[in-house]
């Protein structure tokens, strides 16, 4: 009997989903930063075995007052996972705060598939404390298993995996069984880029820009050595946050550039040519238009 399904992973922005989906299938395939809102899109993540196949969603982080036409696009990701689950995660952390009839409570009472409660950063936290979010939450929500887990330090996640093939019903393959995701290169390549933003700039600026991949081209050297040329834009709001990008002289753009490029390099193995260029497009979270262009 082959079992398969897909699993969706919910909850509020920089708890944990992406570490944790990116242990569960071994790859890096959601950016991670401390900062909220790093995950925009919606992105799949494939685990594999002779018997079975999971198929993860990771989502945006729920925003509960959405400023921009891209923040609603990103809660539209998030709904559209309590639609097409066959087993759900609803993760949260030892340090988050809920109000009872919070919407998103309302929505997890009304789940029919299995729905697994995963509280993380249990590392952080202490027994009496984590018994009692795991009275709090279950008092709320009908969870069928509530699980502490530490997804940096990897704890319980080979408990999660289980749990989630124990509940998977009978089904087909539906990705080959080496794929991981149904992302293409220029998709992470963007993502590469985007997560070097959040972490060498601060303030409006991070959730100012979007990248796109203009070109993606496997060459090779005068030497003969594979190179993979890469063509980006990002795209921001203003003109002064172009300028701040850039920095004195290139100096900023240089460094995003230089520490985007040796990431890059790894994941691709190949060496790697990048440039980048930045443009200004004013409004573009909530230009229709741009949302479509960006995937949203």
């Amino acid at each position: 009997m082959h079992k398969s399904g897909f699993v969706n992973i919910i909850g509020r922005p920089n708890v944990g989903k992406s570490t944790l989906m990116n242990i569960m299938v071994g790859e890096k395939m959601s950016i991670i930063t401390n900062k909220p809102q790093t995950t925009r899109h919606r992105i799949i993540g494939i685990v594999s075995t002779p018997d079975s196949q999971i198929v993860f969603s990771d989502t945006p982080g729920i925003i509960a007052d959405p400023s921009y036409k891209m923040q609603e696009a990103m809660n539209r990701f998030v709904a559209s996972t309590f639609e097409d689950a066959d087993v759900m995660l609803f993760v949260t952390d030892t340090e988050e705060k809920y109000k009872a009839d919070d919407p998103i409570i309302k929505r997890l009472q009304r789940v029919k598939i299995p729905l697994f409660l995963l509280i993380n950063k249990t590392d952080l936290s202490t027994p009496d404390k984590i018994i009692e979010l795991i009275q709090w939450w279950n008092n709320l929500v009908n969870f069928k298993e509530t699980v502490p887990i530490s997804a940096l330090n990897e704890k319980n996640v080979n408990t999660v995996l289980k749990l989630i093939v124990d509940n998977l019903p009978e089904g087909p393959v539906y990705y080959p069984k080496d794929q991981l995701t149904d992302r293409n290169e220029r998709f992470f390549i963007s993502e590469i880029i985007r997560e070097k933003i959040l972490l060498f700039y601060h303030q409006e600026i991070p959730y100012s820009c979007e990248v796109i991949v203009d070109s993606f081209k496997n060459t090779v050297t005068k030497n003969n050595e594979p190179i993979v040329r890469i063509a980006a834009t990002i795209f921001v709001a203003r003109d002064s946050q172009k300028n701040i990008l850039i920095g004195k002289g290139g100096s900023a753009i240089k460094r995003l550039g230089a520490s985007a490029r040796k990431d890059m390099e790894k994941w691709l193995e190949s060496k790697v040519f990048l440039e980048i260029h930045v443009k200004v497009k004013s409004n573009w979270r909530d230009d229709d238009r741009m949302l479509k262009h960006f995937g949203y």
